[in-house]
């Protein structure tokens, strides 16, 4: 601190003002954060120690220092940072974001262990909101309810028959309504399945109550749309969470124009406070929202859409992930491609061609596969760093797990899918074809790039229990003893790399935040134990601190 000193409790009050003013506006002045347990971490999981930091007037990081290095004298601010761990905040690879913010709005069954609870948990909120034309919610899970079939739209005129109900599964790509739903939609046992999807049906071949993948258009597109004012309510919800689970940034995918606006809404205001990397839910929003060409980086590199969202199979828990060979547990079963390749192609080539960046949704080996010869084939065309994407790469033919680092593929995948679909995988595949699946090590032992993120809200925004997830195998119980297929697991140092340059990478944000190296946004957190040396145990109880973005604390856990 220059002249004149100021005591340690005036300087922590001064510091503090200046840091937590409203976001964005740059800092006003540099800041050395001295007296921490610094570690920065490259996308190969080489980590850096450092013991300073000092930050520029604009937010970004100016300097790290080691403890023999000598620390500036004339600098505007100091703040001891008290020996404290401070880490790079976290990204958030794959995620959706007004998705996020609704899901605390709406009626959530993710936490639901039986049928009967999920139907009670129903009648409740409907109870609740008597005025409310439809109830809307999401997150049930029919494998965990251990049912050993689909609800039916029976079990849920148990809980609501007056009005219409619809119910998003955990995953996203089933859907469940009650027969008041159904009627409204004019679906009967004449409504034909849509390419790419499947009505679920009962003995007499009727409508059961629950619609895969496509199919979900027939009641979906009858439930009414999130008005401006509530998009910018879940936007805000989503955000304070996020901020407190240390992530500062997200790649947001299936952005709508819709969502754009309210983000844009948010950044005039100066409510944007996390970073976003844009993926477009299809051609059409891609154009609508960016035009011609990506955006350019707005609002101090808080929102960006350089990327499309594109769909070819379903999920696995609704079998409509598209495999190589039938479902182990339903013979005559493959899945659902929700596009042919040519029709793929054509998607990717057009948004490659105006310098968009696909990131095309695949869980199945056979989607797997077919996203990969698209690559190969695209690479012939459009050379350079494209940096493909292929969202959640959960079930990959082993032969193929090499060519995501011969073609250039980011694998975009979520680690606690691989212990929250453990006893869902193995019925739906059978022990001899596990080998591809979940395979983080693979691909990054064969040189591919890998990113982590949570998938929210299909699973919480948790990136300790990722980091968990992906070093041990097991689940917050600690099952299976050793780790589920635990020659999978991957060293600490690439499971931060995974949630923080390794992500900015992938979302082409890398030189710009992730990894705070010099020049880059100074975004970071203080947390309570080092994740490179705490006992796995103990992975899920690290607690974040303080959340700070471009060199300003954007969140305090007290």
């Amino acid at each position: 601190m220059t002249a004149p000193v100021m005591s340690a409790k005036r300087l922590f009050a001064t510091v503090t003002a200046l840091l937590t003013a409203t976001l964005p506006a740059a800092a006003l002045a540099d800041t050395l954060i001295e007296n921490v347990d610094g570690i920065r971490v490259e996308r190969d999981g080489t980590v850096e120690r450092f013991t300073a930091m000092l930050i520029d007037d604009d937010g970004k990081v100016a300097k790290l220092y080691q403890r023999r290095d000598k620390l500036p004298k004339e600098v505007d601010y100091k703040l001891d940072g008290d020996g404290r761990v401070l880490i790079p905040s976290f990204i958030d690879s794959h995620l959706h974001l007004t998705g996020t913010g609704l899901a605390a709005m709406i009626l959530d069954l993710s936490e639901t262990a039986s049928l009967a609870e999920a139907q009670e948990k129903i009648a409740d909120y409907a109870a609740r909101y008597p005025n409310r034309g439809w109830i809307i919610g999401r997150g049930w899970n029919h494998e965990k309810w251990g049912l050993g079939r689909f609800p039916t739209a029976s079990d849920l005129d148990a809980a609501v028959s007056d009005r219409p109900v619809w119910l998003m599964r955990a995953d996203g790509h089933a859907g469940w309504a009650n027969s008041a739903a159904m009627v409204a939609a004019g679906v009967t046992a004449k409504t034909v399945d849509p390419e790419g999807g499947r009505i679920i049906r009962d003995a007499a071949k009727a409508p059961s109550g629950v619609f895969v993948d496509n199919a979900m258009g027939a009641v979906a597109a009858l439930v009414p749309e999130p008005r401006p004012e509530e998009r910018d309510i879940a936007l805000d919800k989503a955000q304070q969470l996020l901020l407190a689970h240390g992530i500062t940034a997200v790649a947001d995918m299936g952005t709508t124009i819709d969502d754009w606006q309210a983000l844009r809404r948010s950044g005039d205001a100066g409510r944007l406070r996390i970073r976003v990397m844009g993926y477009a839910g299809g051609i059409e929003q891609m154009v609508t929202i960016a035009g011609a060409e990506p955006t350019p980086w707005l609002y101090g590199d808080r929102l960006f859409l350089g990327g499309v969202k594109l769909y070819l199979d379903g999920a696995l828990g609704s079998r409509g992930a598209w495999l190589l060979a039938d479902y182990a547990d339903a013979p005559g079963e493959r899945g659902l491609p929700l596009r042919n390749g040519t029709q793929l192609r054509n998607m990717m080539s057009r948004a490659a061609m105006a310098g968009f960046q696909p990131a095309v949704h695949a869980i199945g080996d056979a989607a797997n596969r077919e996203v990969l010869d698209s690559i190969l084939e695209l690479n012939e065309t459009y050379t350079g760093d494209r940096r493909w994407r292929v969202e959640h790469a959960q079930i990959v033919d082993p032969i193929d797990l090499p060519r995501f680092a011969q073609l250039g593929a980011v694998a975009s995948v979520q680690p606690v899918h691989q212990t929250s679909d453990r006893q869902m995988a193995e019925a739906r595949l059978g022990p001899d074809r596990l080998q591809g699946a979940y395979a983080w090590r693979s691909l990054i032992e064969s040189g591919g790039a890998v990113a982590f993120g949570s998938d929210s809200p299909v699973e919480p925004v948790d990136v300790w229990a990722g980091i968990a997830a992906a070093v041990t195998r097991q689940g917050p119980d600690g099952e299976p003893f050793g780790g589920w297929m635990p020659h999978e697991r991957i060293s600490r140092e690439q499971a931060l790399a995974g949630f923080t340059s390794g992500a900015a990478w992938a979302g082409k944000a890398d030189g710009r935040f992730g990894s705070l190296a010099p020049g880059e946004w100074a975004d970071f957190l203080f947390v309570s134990a080092d994740p490179l040396l705490a006992a796995e145990g103990e992975l899920r109880t690290i607690a974040v601190e303080e959340t700070w973005i471009a060199g300003r604390r954007a969140y305090r856990r007290d």
